[in-house]
């Protein structure tokens, strides 16, 4: 898929992931929109991207949601790319006391959800370009889950499940793309409280997106991704305990 030139709206585009994709697109000449819920992150990145658009909006707000698709009708109608890559993680172990529900809760409402409700709203508008694409951003958790993130592995598997269906459906009658982007763990504020630091750069996620949407890679497994998944595919048992070794 040639991705220049496109209009691109990112979901948590104010930091880390979002934030080194939007900067890289708009490299390559598309006109990017950032979304999130923090308006002084969201001031902070543009001054890093050039021409960004922002747009203050909780995802999982259904009042906001639909404030956001009535802006993107009216500014942004040649909306080619949506890349839902807002996400929430809790690091907890799935015992007493631990208030798993609770915190399931928000991530499945941020991860997936929100997710499922943002796409079906936007696609309307996506199929009116004639190349389009549904970017979902899910991890290598998709594959066996860790226990040390075990409402977020679940959320994510819940993407990857997603993905593939919405792939099969929109692959009927619509001239939408859809692609699953697997990172590891990456270094970021987000990441912070699970162990980011000794994950890779986002800038290399950004550059393995790209990468994999002008190769049509449906599913762009970056970093050791790649490697884990066959492991995984090999293997079940013993990639699940890698995870949580």
């Amino acid at each position: 898929m040639n991705i220049s030139n496109k209009t691109v709206l990112i979901t948590g585009g104010g930091s880390g992931i979002g934030l080194a994709i939007a900067k890289t697109l708009s490299e390559k000449g598309s006109r990017v929109v950032i979304v999130g819920r923090n308006e002084a992150k969201l001031r902070q990145a543009a001054a890093q991207v050039p021409g960004v658009a922002t747009v203050a909006c909780d995802i999982t707000n259904g009042a906001d949601v639909t404030r956001l698709v009535q802006q993107v009708q009216a500014e942004f109608g040649d909306l080619g790319v949506l890349i839902n890559n807002a996400g929430q993680a809790s690091a907890y172990q799935l015992t007493t006391g631990s208030n798993a529900f609770s915190k399931a809760e928000a991530e499945m409402a941020t991860n997936y959800l929100a997710m499922v409700r943002l796409t079906e709203l936007l696609l309307p508008v996506l199929s009116q370009q004639p190349e389009a694409a549904v970017v979902n951003v899910s991890s290598i958790v998709a594959f066996a889950p860790s226990a040390a993130v075990p409402t977020y592995s679940a959320s994510k598997a819940a993407v990857h499940s997603y993905t593939q269906a919405l792939r099969h459906t929109l692959a009927k009658n619509t001239n939408i793309r859809v692609f699953e982007l697997m990172p590891p763990l990456v270094d970021t504020e987000f990441s912070a409280e699970i162990g980011g630091a000794s994950g890779i750069p986002p800038q290399q996620v950004a550059d393995e997106l790209l990468a994999g949407l002008e190769n049509d890679d449906n599913e762009i497994r970056v970093g050791q991704t790649a490697q884990f998944y066959e492991f995984q595919r090999a293997s079940p048992a013993e990639a699940f305990a890698s995870m949580n070794g």
